[in-house]
């Protein structure tokens, strides 16, 4: 059978321990991610089922080598118990794979058993890639996350969590309090080449991933292949969170070259360990094809002249990828892939004429309900192409009332019903946790506004330097409040200078040079404000010049700490 994106019946749902209702084989990945402290050759452990990624241990002549800390200091702290069952030897080094789970590494020497001082291996981007997501895209990057991976979705009942597809959840409740513990890289990796690591030589390979600081390492000497690029499911082109483009011909290589390897052993950031060359040959060689298929079939649509809607209905899998978790679509959807890289390869205009100049999308909706006879009339058909498993038609019809500017309750309840039911017959946990997640904040069980502004959290911004933060509220900005203003303002916080220049309704990042007025304040201070503990008007803040300039340049930016 063709895979496909969720089922159109309910034949293939069922009802999970917990109570959860949930397609077969999203349940099924459960299996595939059960907690084990796997010995995966003399001398190669990977702990699977901590958290969203595993602990990979490889021992050296120097000492054992650890590779990724996960998420938090407690869920690190937990993997070193384990390994102790198994060696007393001291950790020699930490490697990060790609950035996504640094946050455990101080909990290596809170144990006190290492090296010292602990190098710690990564890509020159992982620090920065870190501080992005705390920084301009912080709002939308952490609602992402809590849409994708089910932060604020219930353990049990039919709307319960399952497994986010690549582990059981993000950040392991049995974690918490969860504790950032990320220690940054004092050994920058090349991009390819051979290194000796703790006494042991390794080859490494840039293999951007889902991130594009994500390195894959190879021990010749044990043939095992540490890697973040075959995942347990079909790689996620598109992650429903929102992400970067992830550009198949930069992904497949690094497929290609694990192949070439030869690995005996195959260790990923995620899932179950694999053994046996032919194995691992046959299962990336797949892995790498599926990718391909997806990208060669988008591309012959788009020559053909077809748009992204008619490229998303026509390309779709062939079964034979179905065959095992590797390559199904327990994650993401393919459906969705092949927009992501139609989007990618061509950008968002696929040659549709009504998207061209279409109508605002209030405008729209309203037109649309009144040709379809008003909203009664649409919340019938859409209640009726529900009972009728026509669930994709009734999402469009209920979506329409639900994002109209006269939007009832009931017509966002009607909305999160037809999302429940997208969520109980697709296979990949993205989509169900997006699906019950967004229709728990329609119907009102766990609204998402608190997640659709910057907050930045106190811990959330711990690593972004100052220069950063203030440079990250030139996408606060509101135009109408700025609409012929011009003024420089120069932050001093702790000694360290930052500037905005608002004028043309954008607030320019300078280095405060030439600011007609400066304001000074502890980082204490301006965390305090920026994460809405504290108001500007009641902080200790000393202001050298025009202090009026300065309550004119504050009032311009949508946020509550600056204009209080």
């Amino acid at each position: 059978m063709t895979s496909r994106s969720f089922e159109p019946n309910d034949k293939r749902t069922v009802v999970s321990p917990n109570g959860a209702r949930v397609h077969e084989d999203h349940l099924a990945q459960s299996a595939v991610l059960r907690r084990n402290f796997y010995e995966v050759c003399p001398g190669a452990w990977c702990l699977v089922g901590n958290g969203l990624s595993n602990q990979t241990f490889i021992d050296a002549p120097g000492g054992i080598i650890a590779f990724d800390t996960g998420e938090s200091v407690q869920e690190m702290a937990l993997a070193l118990k384990e390994l102790r069952a198994h060696t007393d030897r001291p950790i020699a080094a930490v490697v990060y794979t790609h950035f996504h789970y640094v946050e455990g590494t101080q909990a290596v020497l809170d144990e006190g058993n290492h090296v010292t001082p602990l190098p710690v291996y990564g890509h020159r981007r992982i620090s920065e890639n870190k501080a992005r997501t705390a920084g301009e895209i912080a709002p939308a990057y952490g609602r992402g996350l809590v849409e994708q991976f089910a932060i604020v979705m219930p353990p049990d009942g039919p709307d319960g969590l399952v497994n986010v597809g690549l582990g059981f959840s993000y950040r392991n409740p049995a974690h918490a309090p969860a504790t950032p513990g990320f220690l940054p890289v004092t050994h920058e990796l090349p991009d390819e080449g051979e290194i000796t690591i703790a006494g042991a030589s390794v080859r490494l390979r840039y293999s951007p991933s889902d991130s594009d600081d994500s390195i894959n390492f190879f021990f010749p000497r044990s043939k095992v292949c540490v890697h973040n690029t075959v995942w347990p499911v079909l790689f996620n082109v598109f992650a429903i969170r929102g992400e970067e483009y992830r550009d198949p011909r930069v992904l497949v290589p690094g497929i290609d070259n694990i192949i070439g390897w030869s690995p005996e052993h195959l260790i990923a950031t995620h899932g179950p360990p694999l053994s046996g060359q032919e194995r691992i040959r046959e299962t990336s060689e797949r892995y790498r094809d599926s990718i391909q298929f997806l990208w060669d079939q988008t591309v012959r649509g788009i020559n053909k002249g077809w748009t992204m809607d008619e490229v998303a209905s026509r390309v779709a899998l062939p079964t034979l990828y179905d065959q095992d978790h590797f390559t199904s679509e327990r994650y993401g959807v393919g459906e969705h892939h092949v927009r992501q890289i139609y989007a990618g390869l061509r950008g968002w205009f696929d040659g549709e004429e009504s998207k061209l100049f279409p109508l605002r999308p209030e405008e729209r909706f309203e037109k649309l309900i009144a040709g379809f006879g008003g909203r009664g009339e649409v919340a019938k058909q859409a209640s009726s192409a529900f009972d009728a498993d026509d669930v994709r038609w009734g999402v469009e019809l209920a979506t329409w009332l639900a994002r109209s500017a006269d939007a009832t309750t009931e017509d966002k309840k009607l909305l999160a019903r037809g999302l429940r039911l997208v969520a109980q017959r697709t296979p990949a946990a993205n989509i169900r946790n997006w699906a019950i997640t967004r229709a728990r904040h329609l119907d009102g069980q766990t609204p998402m506004d608190r997640f659709m502004k910057h907050s930045f959290g106190a811990r959330t911004i711990a690593h972004v330097s100052t220069k950063d933060l203030i440079h990250t509220l030139r996408v606060l900005l509101e135009p109408a409040r700025a609409e012929g203003v011009k003024v420089h303002v120069r932050f001093v916080v702790d000694g360290e200078p930052a500037g905005l220049l608002l004028r043309n309704c954008v607030a320019v990042p300078t280095d405060g040079a030439g600011a007609v007025v400066e304001v000074a304040m502890t980082r204490t201070t301006l965390v305090a404000i920026l994460s809405t503990k504290q108001a500007w008007s009641a902080a200790n803040i000393e202001v050298s010049g025009d202090r009026g300039a300065v309550d004119t340049f504050r009032g311009c930016f949508d946020h509550v700490g600056l204009q209080g």
